[in-house]
Parts: C-alpha cells; sequence; structure tokens
C-alpha cells in the first residue's frame, strides 16, 4: 500500500489503451484493488484545443472523464500478474459533474476509490483536482466482460 511516485511506463499494461489514447501521465501511487492516484497535463498545441475552444482553450469533459477512467482501470488492475490481467471497460457513467474548467497547462490530479464490486462490475468514486480545486467529480462502472453473466430478456408469454 505503498504512495511512492511510479512513473506511468510500466503501468501501460494494465490499460487496454495506447497512444494517442492513453490520457494518464503518471502514477503517483496505488492500493492494490482499492484506489489509484494519477497525474495528467495537456499541451497548448494539442490539436483538440483548435476546435475547444479557439482562443478560450479548455480540456473537454469527455476527455477528463476518460482520464478518470482509466485512474479507475488502473486501480482496479492492480495486484494482478501481467498475463492474468482482466480487460476492464468503462461500463456506465453513473453521474459526472464539471465544477470548473481544466485547460491547457494544468497539471491535473486524478483520483478513483472503489466503491462497490459485484458479478464483474467495479464503481468507482472519481475525482479530477488543479491545485486542490475540483474540477470533475461523479461515479464510473467498470466491466470485466470475462466475469460478467449473459442477460437473457423474458418474453411476456414465457412468464406464465
Amino acid at each position: 500500500m505503498s504512495f511512492q511516485p511510479t512513473f506511468l511506463d510500466s503501468e501501460l499494461a494494465s490499460l487496454p489503451h495506447r497512444p494517442p489514447f492513453v490520457f494518464v501521465r503518471e502514477l503517483l501511487g496505488v492500493q492494490i484493488g482499492i484506489s489509484a492516484d494519477c497525474r495528467t497535463w495537456f499541451e497548448e498545441d494539442d490539436p483538440m484545443f483548435a476546435g475547444h475552444f479557439p482562443g478560450n482553450p479548455l480540456v473537454p469533459g469527455v476527455i477528463l472523464t476518460e482520464a478518470l477512467a482509466q485512474t479507475a482501470g488502473i486501480a482496479a488492475a492492480a495486484g494482478y500478474a501481467a498475463n492474468e490481467r482482466p480487460l476492464f471497460l468503462l461500463s456506465a457513467i453513473r453521474s459526472m459533474k464539471f465544477h470548473r474548467a481544466a485547460r491547457p497547462g494544468d497539471s491535473i490530479h486524478l483520483r478513483a476509490e472503489r466503491l462497490a464490486e459485484v458479478q464483474g462490475l467495479v464503481q468507482f468514486l472519481v475525482r479530477a483536482t488543479v491545485d486542490d480545486a475540483s474540477v470533475a467529480e461523479g461515479q464510473l462502472v467498470l466491466a470485466d466482460p470475462a466475469r460478467q453473466e449473459p442477460i437473457t430478456m423474458q418474453t411476456s408469454s414465457s412468464r406464465l
């Protein structure tokens, strides 16, 4: 349960993503299966800022949400051997609120804390902050498809 700073390169294997869709830059700490703290930032010349928004660049909320989901994925996969890591996928956004803007150059702290787990679904409380001020917070659910039961639909005639 150490919180020693670690660069993310050794942890990228726990994410199914690869550049340019990896939005977590640095792993600050992890409590195996419980929580992860990461950091990210976006450069001013990132192409997304040409359209979001010209003259007033903001990190899109969907990108912040994805960075938080990746942080949750790191927490969920920590502790598994590299060849046994489940493929955790974003399954649901239970809630997400954006309190203030994140801008190019901001150092964004990302935190994910596990709330519950049932049948391959893991729910996380997630937060993004800049200089200790809340930027975004919400609850995300990750799924391990290998552990999920198939859903069967019942028709009204099959219930009789």
